[in-house]
């Protein structure tokens, strides 16, 4: 019976390990196709143009059209933060896979370049979910640490699982 524990052990651990592996893959994909779209939108309907000559008609239209061919997942603010995306990470291979497109529309609401580069590297850094990235931004952690002294002591706070919300 012994052996037969230790056998199971091993599997569930493969199981989880090839689960963990799929939904890292199915990321990879999901952000790299976003990257083409908003690369897509920018380069060829935006003339390589922050913004469309002619105005929102652009993404309403294309967010018609692609819901049309393609199904969801192309509203006009998910085509907005995909046009933003591609601004503000032109470079594909510069991507951290580490990061969900979550994340990054998350990201792309930043204006700040500076705050926006220390929210991307400290959630690559210490690994955040979608609830963390957030909770982080709410307490303005960037602002406290800009602020800070001893920004070691206040990175030691905020990484706290049960962080005082500053």
């Amino acid at each position: 019976m012994g052996d037969s524990g230790c056998h199971s052990t091993l599997i569930f651990k493969h199981h989880a390990e090839g689960q963990a592996q799929a939904v890292w893959s199915v990321n990879e994909s999901i952000v790299g196709t976003n990257w083409d779209i908003s690369r897509y939108i920018v380069e060829f309907e935006q003339g390589g143009k922050p913004g469309a000559k002619y105005g929102a008609g652009l993404l309403e239209n294309l967010s018609r059209d692609l819901a049309l061919r393609h199904g969801r997942g192309f509203s006009r603010s998910n085509l907005n933060y995909m046009r933003l995306f591609y601004l503000l990470f032109p470079i594909c291979e510069t991507l951290s896979h580490k990061l969900t497109w979550s994340h990054y529309c998350e990201l792309v609401k930043i204006g700040d370049e500076l705050e926006r580069s220390f929210y991307y590297r400290q959630n690559i850094l210490e690994n955040w979910s979608m609830r963390e990235l957030k909770r982080q931004k709410e307490s303005d952690l960037f602002l406290w640490l800009a602020a800070s002294r001893d920004k070691d002591e206040v990175l030691a706070l905020a990484n706290k699982p049960l962080a005082i919300r500053f």
